[in-house]
């Protein structure tokens, strides 16, 4: 599952996302609009037929369901208007890009591997982190066999980078 932003970007300023982050935004919308808000619409019509509305659980989850709904549609529109697609493969000459993949080593010899992206895109479980995080930070401009520090909760830590790759 990936993670949604908790609240909408109101910043307005325009943000870098992989073609395949652009069309998972795509495909969630075309989903919401042509699958679950229509599905809800009906929900709502047939609840509103039952008659209080004011009592009727049924229809006023529905109506909030729908709401939900189209909120995430206008977030969606508005964020997908802008967003620049980097849909180039950077050079592999070791250096850090957004998109790349970095393998880094901890001084107790554990390794990691993300994958710097957009905020727009990140995802715990594949270990894709937003390039404005301060690992993301960290590591983009770096290259292969750079030392850096990242600062945990636990305290700082010392890691290289043993790996970058710009493809998958």
């Amino acid at each position: 599952m990936t993670r949604r932003r908790t609240r909408p970007d109101t910043s307005g300023k325009p943000g870098y996302i992989t073609p395949d982050g652009y069309r998972r935004f795509e495909e969630e919308a075309d989903r919401l609009w042509n699958v679950d808000r229509p599905k809800m619409a009906k929900a709502v019509q047939v609840a509103a037929a039952e008659g209080d509305r004011s009592e009727n659980a049924e229809y006023q989850y529905s109506k909030q369901r729908l709401a939900a709904i189209d909120r995430r549609l206008r977030f969606l529109g508005r964020r997908l208007k802008v967003l620049t697609i980097v849909d180039e493969t950077p050079p592999d000459d070791g250096r850090v890009y957004f998109g790349s993949w970095v393998t880094i080593e901890d001084e107790e010899g554990e390794t990691q591997t993300y994958r710097i992206v957009g905020p727009d895109e990140i995802d715990a479980e594949k270990k894709w982190i937003s390039m404005e995080s301060p690992v993301g930070k960290a590591l983009l401009s770096r290259e292969l066999g750079d030392e850096i520090t990242l600062r945990r909760p636990k305290g700082e830590v010392s890691c290289e980078i043993i790996e970058v790759r710009n493809r998958p």
